[in-house]
């Protein structure tokens, strides 16, 4: 027999678990000291729940293993939920675990709001933003529950899951039984021929690309991936989520789709006669409003381990319901048997695409900093970094647009939830799945300051974050928003907003930070940033308001139609 907090503490540890992130309370003391006492676990105390679920999100998708934080009962518990939130969307395994109060404080099925101080049904909240969300009723449940949560949290489309403890049955003993590892996906029988179909498909279509999303770094099945595409010499296209499956040197890459995407990737899509897509969920941000036009003159396979994802919107898709990492890896290996076709024509016309309409070109007449040239500037200095967390804004666009990603350089930030103050905790989280490497954050002003309290946890644990604040003195997206529909009326995005000068914060939290205003700056700026590779360093770039986050689809054209060359037809919803 074994406390149940020690035997949750220990489990974690055989899981893989190398790190938690947590928020102290009462609720979760007992685990807390288990942690410490009992294992080699790191536990890593941020300063708010939200950075906690943020950091587990991005060691989650790092490593594969559910990242994992800790949260007290009441706002502990409920400050988790834009993370949570987060990794639902985002397809990151994790296991959430709540303290609860005594079982006896429960209110149970009294019609009143609470009976125990901060008693909270955290799990009727969390239940619509989790894969499943449990509160353990009896202490022996605890060894079954971790099991489900942990093979849930990695299975078929990952995700989060919740376990909120009362503080008693932590303390109760209950035997410990060995844990259960996850089944492995396996290849169903249905899609054997399937897949044959496919790459038949593939090797005879004269301009194929395939639409690589969050789906494929989420099933593990990036190296499968890059072993079919190259044998099969088919060109590659990614949404926001899928920017890091392929490195920026790989000559089959050829660039973000999208809303935002490059302009060049969706001219090259317009000009495609097969498009497979992969663990895409070809929403509006992927396709445009104007779907039959994504889908007329070529055909369209859609493998997702979702059912429903698929003919959503676009319809008339040739759907394959598969996991990805099975259906690539025998893809990979079944295409090692066909002829490798010839592609030169179509992959010399994409080069020729990417030739005419370079990203750096875009923002023509800026005065100030050009945010795309920042970004080739950041990767040529950041080769050795493990990661990029890139919060939510313009600056994301920017970023994904064009950062050069170094083979094996992760590309983290917040898609489905779109939550500002993502980048900061997430990098803490990176840091730690990546045994301390640097983590490269790039964020804007205004999302910087949504966690910005978690520049004490990277001074505290002197994490060699690399971050990056761009500061245009606005919010720059839905300014940029204002300035199509509402004729310039900028209220809330630079009526009524400002910020700090964030060297002068970075250097209270006692951290190195450096300024550029010009492009003549930034050599120096990016110089001192990556001066000391184990230590943390802000740069604070100055970027001019007026900066647009181009291209970007005329809402209402076909994705190939972005602005500024064509305007929209309508108010975007979205």
């Amino acid at each position: 027999m074994i406390r149940a907090h020690h035997y949750l503490a220990q489990a974690l540890e055989q899981r893989g678990v190398s790190a938690v992130f947590e928020v102290v309370g009462g609720m979760i003391t007992f685990l807390l000291d288990s942690l410490h006492t009992r294992t080699k676990v790191r536990v890593v105390s941020m300063h708010h729940e939200q950075g906690a679920a943020f950091a587990a999100d991005a060691f989650g998708r790092v490593t594969g293993i559910p990242g994992v934080a800790l949260a007290t009962s009441g706002p502990g518990a409920t400050n988790l939920l834009t993370g949570i939130g987060s990794c639902y969307f985002d397809s990151s395994p994790a296991v959430f675990i709540t303290g609860q109060v005594n079982t006896h404080e429960l209110k149970g099925t009294r019609a009143i709001r609470q009976s125990g101080f901060q008693e909270t049904d955290i799990v009727s909240v969390a239940q619509p933003l989790t894969k499943a969300a449990w509160m353990v009723e009896r202490a022996d449940e605890i060894p079954e529950l971790l099991d489900q949560a942990f093979a849930l949290a990695v299975a078929d489309r990952p995700g989060p899951v919740l376990i909120d403890i009362p503080m008693n049955l932590q303390s109760a003993e209950i035997e410990a039984p060995p844990a259960r590892p996850a089944p492995e996906p396996a290849l169903s029988p249905e899609s054997s021929p399937l897949l044959d179909e496919l790459l038949a498909a593939l090797a005879r279509a004269e301009r194929p690309l395939l639409l690589v999303g969050g789906g494929v770094q989420a099933a593990r099945a990036a190296a499968p991936l890059r072993r079919l595409a190259e044998q099969l010499q088919v060109p590659v296209l990614c949404s926001l989520m899928g920017v890091d499956v392929l490195p920026a040197s790989d000559p089959l890459r050829v660039g973000m789709i999208g809303t935002y995407g490059n302009r060049w990737a969706n001219l090259a899509l317009g000009r495609s006669d097969l498009l497979v897509v992969l663990g895409s969920r070809l929403d509006i941000r992927q396709t445009g409003a104007d779907t039959e036009f994504f889908a007329r003159g070529r055909t369209i396979v859609h493998v997702d381990c979702e059912r429903d994802e698929m003919n959503r919107r676009v319809l008339g898709c040739r759907a394959i319901h598969e996991h990805l990492r099975p259906f690539l890896s025998e893809g990979a290996e079944r295409s090692a048997r066909l002829p490798r076709p010839e592609r030169a024509a179509w992959l010399a016309e994409l080069a020729e695409l990417r030739r005419a309409w370079p990203d750096t070109g875009e923002l023509t007449g800026l005065e100030g900093i050009n945010p795309n040239a920042l970004m080739h500037r950041i990767s040529a200095a950041a080769r050795g970094a493990g990661a990029y967390t890139v919060d939510v804004g313009q600056h994301q666009m920017w970023a994904a647009q064009s950062l050069d990603l170094a083979p094996g350089q992760r590309f983290l930030t917040s898609g489905g939830m779109g939550s500002m103050g993502f980048a900061l905790p997430a990098a803490i989280g990176a840091c730690y799945a990546l045994d301390r490497r640097p983590v490269v954050v790039v964020a804007g002003d205004g999302g910087f300051q949504c966690n910005i309290q978690e520049l004490q946890t990277v001074a505290r644990n002197r994490l060699p974050l690399k971050l990056v604040v761009l500061d245009n003195g606005c919010h720059g997206m839905v300014r940029q928003f204002q300035q199509s529909y509402f004729d310039g009326r900028y209220h809330s995005t630079v009526w009524g907003y400002s910020a700090p000068d964030f060297r002068k914060v970075a250097e209270a939290y006692g951290l190195a930070a450096t300024s550029a205003a010009s492009e003549a700056e930034l050599d120096a700026g990016l110089a001192a940033l990556f001066a000391e590779p184990e230590a943390p360093a802000l740069l604070h770039v100055k970027i001019p308001m007026a900066a647009n986050a181009y291209p970007k689809i005329a809402f209402g054209h076909p994705l190939t139609e972005m602005e500024p060359y064509f305007q929209p037809l309508d108010i975007e919803g979205t």
